[in-house]
Parts: C-alpha cells; structure tokens; sequence
C-alpha cells in the first residue's frame, strides 16, 4: 500500500528539489485521473505549494474551503464536507497512480489520512545525490555530454552515472524521475489487488464490461460550427448513459490497463450470453441492468424491492427479513444525503463458465463507491482480513455501504463478506 511505501518521508529541502517535486506534481496532474477536473489540480496545487513553501499553517480545513471552493469565513465544516470529500478522492487516485510499475521510482505525493499537508519520498533518489544546488551544473555546458547507449540506462548504470563525481548530468536525473523498469516491480509478491484481479489478467480474451444503457433519443441539437448560438433539432436515435456508472468502469478499466489488459464495452440491451461466454466481464448498476440481477439473484446477498419500487435493499438469504441495506428513493430524491449499499463480487458465473466481477449499489452512490472498491488496495487489504488463506480459489461476495451528502459518494465501507 501507499503508506507503507512512504514510511521514509523526505523533505525537499533544496531549491533543485522543490522544482523536481513541482515537476512531479505536473506530471502526475497531466494523467486521466486528474486532468479531466478542475477541483483535484486546484486541491493539489494549493497544498502542494504551501507545503513547499513551509506554510503548513494554511493547510487547514476551513482555509482550504475558503482558499479553493470559495466557501465564506463562518461557513459549517460539519454541513459541507468538500474538502474531506475531495482530499478523500485524491488520495484514491494518487494511489492508483503509483500502482503502476513505471512510476515505482518516481518522487511521490502522498497525503496522510486525518491531514491536509503532502509528505514526500523518492525511492530512486541516489544517496549521494547534492541537496546543495550550488553544487549541480546550472549551465549548460556544464552538463556532461551522454552516450546514445545511456538513452535509457539500466537502472544500476543510472545510479552509477549520477553518484560519479557527485554531478549528475541534468539528463539522467530526469530519467531518475520518469521511473525504473517494471521488472522489480512484478518481482515483489503482488498485492492483494493484483490477486484479486489475476483470473481477468491470465485470461487470452479482453474484458467485457456490460453497462447499463437507458432509453434513446430522438432527437439530438447540433451547434453551428462558425456561430456557436445557432443550432438545428434532427431526427436522431441515441442510448445513454448514467454519468455515475461511468466512473466504476473508468477505474476499472484504467486498473487493468496498467497491466496490459484491453476490454470492450457494451450496453445492457446489446450484450448477449454469446457475447458472456467469450472470456470475462463486469457489470456494473444493478436495478438499470437486467444481466447483473439475473447474475445475483441465486447469491447469498442479493438485491429486492417492494411492489410499489419505492424501496430498494440488498437482501441476505441468511437473515432474510433483514431491511438494514435499505435505500428509500423518497429519501434519496428529497435529500441528496442517504446510506447507500452496494455488492460487489467475483465468482465463476456457471451459465458462462467465465469469470465475473459485479459492481452494483443500489443508488448511484452504492455503484460509484463500488468502483472506487475494485482499485483500492488498502479496501482489498481491509477484505482480505475476513477472507481464507485460499480465496483466490474462491467465490466472493461483499456488501458495502457509503455515506452519500449532496449526491457525492464517500468511501466504501465493507459490511459483510461472504465466501463459498
């Protein structure tokens, strides 16, 4: 996990270090998982730059509301939890970030549970390495000239190159900072994520994730190149999309990425059981996506509602008249803030003979927080606790619960586990 891998924090102290932790920070904001938003970079940066500058001081909940979401002096910190939400959220994506192998040794950002101030290590960085900045090169003929082999330099040879003479050329510290081959990664014993996630890795077929899709347009606006004010109405027929079960599959599918695999994606009315038997899938929604409730409905846990469809609740078979993971839509839509529950599973679906992971709340928030689960290996951590020593033989199934404010998911609670 990524705590465990800062445990030995350094502080940039150096003007050369606070540029290359600057030059850190942009890069890892130029990535999907924050450049398509404004609040993450703006959180990042802010914190980031004081932390530089020594002034932790600013680094406080009511300044950063203040500071970044333009919230007033007095407003409620207890009423308004952005910046718990949102501090919650990068910690999540930075961690997804250093999941993959090629920035094992690149300088890393971390932000501590229960703080709002970024500590820094930097696993690459050579022990002999100047802190001194009068002591590098500053021109650039004082730069040693490189040798076309040493492009991309094992990572010994650049540590060699670096600690000789106590003057690293500019170039190779760069190479430092753009990490170090995967293979020391994929040495170490994978972690509880990648275990979870190997029958989807080992398999020869992409992934496919089924999602749910919602009714057509018939119509569809399109704007005038040249006046953007001036639009025509035409006849069109177009499926949706929910916006919330789009972040599941962009974390998951990032996920396995990061470890070679390709996927494809499909809508719940055009995916068939031929399309299911071809390798894995994912499902993701549940009361919108008839494969995954025809999927959960002989497990343990599994999804009901009443008559009516104005209550909605996971149901467990062993305590059948239970109603604990119970989402009112009444509730949901007049308030915004509600408990949502979600499943989340892996198991060999026996009408295909495939691999199967479902996330499915039975809110927005439950399938948000769903997917939020599948990439967090400090969760999987948390799961493992209550799994047996050979669960990856195994079938899983979890419910989780989420405090849902204003629309927004908070992290994933793991409520029940069950393993057959």
């Amino acid at each position: 996990m990524l705590a465990e891998q800062v445990a030995e924090s350094w502080t940039p102290s150096s003007e050369l270090e606070k540029a290359a932790v600057q030059q850190q920070l942009e890069k890892l904001l130029a990535t999907p998982l924050f450049n398509s938003s404004k609040r993450y970079p703006s959180f990042l940066k802010f914190v980031v730059t004081h932390s530089l500058a020594g002034e932790t001081d600013q680094l406080k909940e009511r300044i950063l509301g203040m500071e970044i979401f333009g919230r007033t002096a007095d407003y409620d910190t207890n009423i308004d939890p952005i910046v718990r939400v949102t501090a919650a959220e990068i910690r999540k994506r930075i961690e997804l970030y250093y999941q993959d192998p090629k920035h094992s040794q690149e300088i890393r950002l971390y932000l501590p549970a229960g703080s709002y101030a970024p500590q820094y290590s930097w696993p690459g960085r050579p022990s002999g390495l100047s802190a001194n900045p009068a002591e590098l090169p500053t021109r650039a003929e004082e730069i040693p000239p490189m040798h076309p082999t040493d492009v991309l330099p094992p990572t010994s040879r650049v540590r060699q190159s670096v600690l000789r003479g106590g003057k690293p050329a500019m170039a190779v510290l760069l190479l430092l900072l753009a990490g170090a081959s995967t293979a020391m990664w994929f040495a170490s014993r994978p972690p509880a994520l990648r275990q979870f996630w190997e029958p989807f890795v080992k398999s020869s077929e992409p992934v496919l994730f089924c999602i749910a899709d919602q009714s057509q347009y018939s119509t569809i606006r399109l704007r005038d190149a040249a006046d953007p004010q001036r639009e025509i109405t035409l006849s069109d027929s177009m499926v949706t999309i929910i916006i919330d079960d789009v972040s599941p599959l962009v974390n998951v599918a990032g996920l396995l990425r990061t470890y070679g695999k390709t996927y494809r994606v499909q809508g719940e009315a055009t995916t068939s059981l031929t399309d299911l038997r071809r390798g894995p899938s994912v499902f993701i929604g549940a009361f919108d996506n008839g494969w995954t409730l025809r999927l959960t409905t002989p497990l343990r846990f599994h999804f009901a509602n009443d008559r009516e469809m104005s209550q909605f609740w996971i149901e467990d078979r062993a305590n059948p008249g239970n109603r604990g993971w119970m989402l009112d839509r009444s509730v949901q839509q007049q308030t915004g803030t509600y408990k949502d529950y979600a499943i989340v599973a892996r198991l060999v679906d026996p009408n295909t003979d495939q691999f199967v992971v479902v996330a499915a709340g039975i809110g927005r928030g439950g399938t948000v927080a769903a997917g939020e689960f599948l990439v967090d290996s400090r969760r999987m951590e948390d799961m493992l606790k209550q799994l047996p020593g050979n669960w990856k033989q195994k079938n899983i199934e979890i419910v989780l619960e989420t405090q849902v404010i204003q629309g927004r998911s908070g992290p994933p609670r793991i409520t029940a586990v069950h393993v057959w």
